[in-house]
C-alpha cells in the first residue's frame, strides 16, 4: 500500500532465527519515525532474508479542492430554504464566472433546521448549501477565494486541499526507490553474517496510513496568500531473499 508522507526515514532490527538471538541493526527511530524490520530465518538448512525498504518521491500540488458554501437564517422555514438556495445559485454563478467549470462543481451539503431561542421555541430557521470546487490552476486560487467572498454575507468558506492530480509517476519512482533500499539492506545483513544474498522469493508492499499533507512554503507565497507547499508520495516494500 501506499502512503502519503513528508518525511522518509527506516529503522531496521536483525532478528538472527537461526541463532535465537536478536540484535539491533540501526539507530532507535527518533521523531516518531517509523521502523522497519529485517529477520533471517532457517528452514530445511535454507536460509533467508526479509527486509523493508522504503522510498519516497515529492511533487508541488496542482489542484486544490474548495469547501464553501451558502447559509442564512430566516424567520420561517420556507423563506430560509429559498433564500439560501437563491444564494447558493449566485455562488455557483460567480464560481463559473471565476474559470471553474460545471464538471468541478459538486453540492456536498444541503440542510434547513429550526433554531431555538429556550428549547423547545423556536427562534428562526437556518438553512446552507455547500458545494466543492476543483481549481485546476492554482495561481487563480486567490482570484476564486475572493469571489467566493464577493457573494455577499451569505457566503461560508469552509476549507481548501491541495493534491497531484495524476501521482501515477511518481508512485512509480518511489517504488523503484524502495526496492533499491531493500535490496541494499538485504546485501549489508547478509555481507555481515557471511552470506550471499540469492534470489528474491517473495514482494509485497505494506499498509501504511497516510498523515497530512505538508503545507510549507513559498511556491506562491511572494504572488500570493494560498500556498500548495509539497506533497510527497511514500512507498513501503517487504521484499524476502534467499540467503547462499
Amino acid at each position: 500500500m501506499i502512503k502519503m508522507t513528508h518525511a522518509v526515514a527506516t529503522a531496521a532490527l536483525l532478528t538472527m532465527g537461526m541463532f535465537g538471538g536478536t540484535a539491533s541493526a540501526d539507530p532507535a527511530p527518533r521523531h516518531g519515525l517509523r521502523s522497519g524490520l529485517a529477520k533471517v530465518t532457517l528452514e530445511d538448512d535454507r536460509s533467508r532474508i526479509t527486509v523493508m525498504g522504503e522510498g519516497s518521491q515529492s511533487a508541488v500540488p496542482d489542484v486544490m479542492r474548495l469547501n464553501a458554501g451558502v447559509e442564512v437564517r430566516r424567520a420561517t422555514a420556507g423563506t430560509a430554504f429559498a433564500d439560501a438556495r437563491a444564494a447558493a445559485a449566485k455562488l455557483t454563478e460567480a464560481l463559473k464566472t471565476a474559470g471553474i467549470q460545471a464538471k468541478d462543481l459538486r453540492t456536498n451539503e444541503l440542510s434547513l433546521g429550526p433554531e431555538y431561542s429556550t428549547y423547545p421555541t423556536v427562534s428562526g430557521y437556518r438553512a446552507a448549501q455547500g458545494v466543492e470546487a476543483v481549481v485546476r490552476d492554482i495561481t487563480s486560487a486567490d482570484k476564486v477565494i475572493d469571489t467566493v467572498a464577493g457573494v455577499g454575507e451569505e457566503a461560508r468558506l469552509n476549507g481548501i486541499s491541495f493534491e497531484v492530480s495524476d501521482n501515477r509517476r511518481l508512485v512509480r519512482a518511489a517504488r523503484d526507490a524502495a526496492f533499491r533500499d531493500a535490496t541494499a539492506r538485504a546485501a549489508q545483513y547478509a555481507r555481515l553474517s557471511g552470506r550471499r544474498l540469492g534470489p528474491v522469493l517473495t514482494v509485497a508492499e505494506e499498509d501504511a496510513s497516510p498523515p497530512p499533507i505538508r503545507f510549507a512554503g513559498a511556491a506562491l507565497a511572494d504572488k500570493a496568500s494560498i500556498s500548495p507547499g509539497q506533497q510527497s508520495i511514500s512507498v513501503h516494500v517487504r521484499v524476502v531473499y534467499e540467503l547462499l
